[in-house]
């Protein structure tokens, strides 16, 4: 929508606009004493670490899942033993997935991440399918929920014994969305300093709560350890993992800003592998804790189960569990934020955003119109509070699409054997994990054809977008001019310019 905009009005003769002289700097020349532009423009800079590459994959996976998806994945299983179970093999189906994707990001170092690599692999419409799905369901419908249950325990200190007011929940949760699109507009090294320091609280919550379950476990606390109505239906069964994937949803969120990695090639591929083998050992730990002391009604009937689980146990000292909970969410929120940006500015850079979201701010050197359209969307989400629901929707929606970006990884093995891979997995890894995700996206349908149709049909809802806008070249020359007019007044307002074409695509 972008790119063939402009081009157009080019060769109509148009004058340059003059936002695009905003974001250069100029340097006296030596003889003549004229200015002349420096040759580094406005872009994206590299200023990630492997440790903050950790706390982005740690800070987005661990957010709301831990604390509200066990009664999920408890609800569809029936037995402890079995929920267990199923969080163990989640965490190994995630880590098929991250392994794939450590050698796709590697081989593909563009921001975007599936986006990049479908685009790349399967061309520009499955792509803008998957953009249109993640930028309007899955990564504003994520942003929702981890900011519900942000507000969910953070209101719990003053309403201990009662639920809180839903209007209440609502606003702290929009707050929260509105202040970390403002750090994530603001400064890049704001927002990763941010998503360490909760990443460190959301890890010492989940430690204490560990820890009390290896104490309760020296007591002989295992009553609860067994079979006992373990679900027989395999429909049910498989819609546990939508729950218990939710909460791993965010392993790949780091591929989404590789361009402002330090070294990808070394530092993806050991963050994926830390960050996941972490994550899984500390969410399954996290979960015999809870049942070490609270019994299958109890988990159940619960809508905070730490917060259950901490009234049991810490007596006076239960307040803490909600105070770092909520300190895990909020980080959540930031790190959702922090890469969903990326995905609005890699579409753009692609033609099939807005021209505006692919501009970067000339002080901040961040993408601000990607990340304040990010937080509207989010913002709009927050009209339902049924997280469950919404869970369900991002579920479907969230494997089709990673599904079809794992399943670039043998087409590029067939058609660009020549290109470099740092990192080569056998192809035995990404078969495996497209049939089970085959299998986690059909099997469900069974179960729950309400939320899975809908989730459909939110997918498809692209398609027409998808030939109105990037697919129709031939726009008629009012309606160019109208959308370079209005891009140009959102650049003047939020001071924006585009950044340097580089020319390189994998």
């Amino acid at each position: 929508m972008g790119k063939e905009l402009k081009d157009d009005l080019d060769r109509e003769g148009a004058e340059p606009s003059e936002m695009e002289m905003l974001g250069k700097e100029f340097t006296p020349d030596s003889e003549t004493g004229e200015k002349v532009e420096k040759s580094e423009g406005v872009k994206l800079k590299a200023e990630m670490t492997l440790l903050n590459g950790c706390n982005v994959i740690v800070g987005c996976i661990i957010g709301s899942g831990i604390f509200v998806s066990p009664t999920g994945v408890l609800q569809a299983t029936g037995s402890v033993n079995l929920s267990i179970l199923v969080w163990t093999v989640c965490g190994l189906f995630t880590m098929i997935g991250a392994y794939c994707y450590a050698e796709l990001g590697c081989m593909i170092r563009k921001t975007g991440a599936d986006y990049a690599y479908i685009m790349v692999t399967l061309g520009k419409f499955l792509a803008f399918i998957r953009l249109w799905v993640e930028c309007m369901i899955v990564r504003p419908c994520t942003v929702a929920i981890v900011a519900l249950t942000f507000s969910i325990y953070a209101v719990k200190f003053f309403f201990p014994e009662c639920e809180p007011p839903d209007e209440a929940v609502r606003i702290l949760a929009a707050v929260c969305i509105c202040i970390l699109a403002f750090v994530n507009c603001w400064d890049v090294s704001w927002a990763t300093a941010v998503q360490d320091i909760f990443t460190y609280a959301k890890l010492l919550a989940l430690f204490i709560i560990i820890a009390t379950g290896i104490v309760q476990l020296s007591r002989g606390k295992t009553e609860n350890f067994n079979w006992d109505d373990t679900e027989t239906d395999f429909t049910r069964i498989a819609l546990s993992f939508y729950s218990g994937l939710f909460a791993y949803n965010g392993w790949n969120y780091l591929n989404f800003v590789i361009e402002e990695l330090q070294d990808p090639v070394r530092n993806l591929p050991r963050a994926i592998a830390i960050s996941i083998i972490l994550v899984t050992v500390v969410y399954v730990l996290t979960n015999v804790a809870f049942y070490t002391t609270l019994t299958v009604p109890e988990v159940l009937g619960s809508e905070a189960v730490a917060v259950t689980f901490a009234k049991v146990l810490y007596g006076p000292m239960a307040f803490m569990i909600p105070v770092f909970v909520a300190m895990s969410t909020f980080g959540g929120v930031n790190g959702i934020l922090l890469t969903s940006s990326r995905l609005f500015y890699a579409g753009a850079c692609e033609g099939q955003m807005p021209e505006i979201f692919s501009m970067i701010q000339v002080d901040k050197m961040t993408p601000a119109p990607a990340v304040l359209v990010s937080a509207f969307l989010s913002l709009c989400y927050l009209c339902s509070s049924d997280i469950f629901s919404l869970i369900n929707y991002v579920g479907f929606a969230t494997w089709v699409s990673i599904g079809l970006a794992v399943f670039c990884l043998p087409v590029l093995r067939w058609k660009h054997p020549e290109w470099d891979r740092p990192i080569k997995v056998q192809l035995f890894f990404p078969v495996i994990y497209i049939i089970a995700t085959i299998f986690i996206t059909i099997v469900p349908m069974i179960a729950s054809p309400v939320e899975t149709g809908i989730g459909l049909a939110i997918i498809l809802t692209g398609v027409p977008v998808f030939f109105i806008f990037p697919a129709w070249r031939n726009k008629p020359v009012f309606i160019k001019k109208m959308l370079a007019s209005t891009t140009l007044v959102l650049q003047k307002l939020i001071v924006v310019v585009p950044p340097p074409k580089s020319g390189k695509t994998g």
